[in-house]
């Protein structure tokens, strides 16, 4: 289909280091339309099984219980397939046999994936939790008033009919006792209850924010990355400007070049010392 031969989605694989082969495109499938890839596959190994069992008993000899034609063999593959197994007809051959065999397999496969499809199925979305967490809470909240004002009203029935009442009635007394205990136990699991249920809630949350803080920790990162390279070609071009103003500085401050004076060599005399320059006539 176009969903694997585009060029965008293998791009992406290859990024991600996902090879497009046949593993791949089964998960995909089984992602987005697990019932219909289990019942094309569950048909299609019905009439596959159904047929080489009938071709493995052709040739064999059938007794009482073996598989003649067509239909039994699907009949058989059927409730070998779903683990019943009556028993009216059953393989002769060894190849049937691990035909059989291997419809069991398959059928144990198929009724787990089945199950996995179902329970994904069924679970609660996100909004659909936020809401049976608000209407327990509520329930629950209704539940410890209640317990909590059942135990007040049997404490002052015990009060009232031990401290108050001129005859004791031990067997009244008794009986809101029962009662005071009672409410005191549904007051405890009630708390337990509510607990269990804010640590559920706390869980969602907690993921929730995680996630909004992982965002924002990654868009800090990334402002923090664009002001460090702003900030660093600052820097780049400061030192550029210091380096010029240095250099120009040297050049300024730099002695002029010392001119090059030149001299005559005087041939020494007889006497070792030298004549006299000659002075020009007037």
């Amino acid at each position: 289909s176009k969903l694997f031969t585009d060029a965008s989605s293998r791009s992406i694989g290859a990024l991600n280091r996902i090879n497009f082969n046949t593993r791949f495109v089964i998960k995909t499938l089984m992602t987005i339309c697990p019932g219909t890839v289990l019942m094309v596959f569950t048909v299609s190994f019905w009439f596959i099984a159904s047929w080489v069992l009938r071709a493995c008993e052709r040739n064999a000899l059938s007794g009482m219980m073996g598989v003649d034609s067509f239909l039994d063999s699907m009949y058989l593959v059927g409730i070998t397939f779903f683990a019943i197994g009556y028993g009216d007809f059953a393989p002769v051959s060894y190849c049937a046999r691990g035909v059989a065999v291997s419809c069991g397999l398959m059928g144990a496969g198929c009724t787990a994936m089945v199950v996995a499809v179902l329970a994904r199925k069924l679970e609660l979305t996100r909004a659909e939790k936020h809401v049976h967490n608000f209407m327990m809470d509520n329930q629950l909240s209704k539940r410890l008033k209640s317990a909590a004002a059942n135990v007040l009203r049997e404490t002052w029935f015990i009060y009232k009919n031990t401290n108050l009442t001129k005859k004791v009635n031990h067997r009244v007394i008794r009986n809101h006792q029962r009662l005071f205990l009672r409410a005191i136990h549904t007051l405890r699991k009630t708390k337990i209850d509510q607990r269990k249920l804010f640590d559920q809630a706390n869980q969602m949350v907690d993921m929730a924010k995680t996630q909004d803080t992982i965002t924002l920790i990654h868009e800090e990162l990334k402002a923090r990355e664009i002001s460090d390279a702003t900030r660093l070609d600052r820097i780049e071009r400061s030192l550029e400007a210091l380096q010029a103003a240095v250099q120009q500085i040297a050049i300024s401050r730099s002695p002029p070049p010392i001119a090059e004076v030149s001299t005559q060599t005087v041939d020494p005399g007889p006497g070792g010392g030298g004549a006299p320059p000659r002075q020009p006539k007037l």
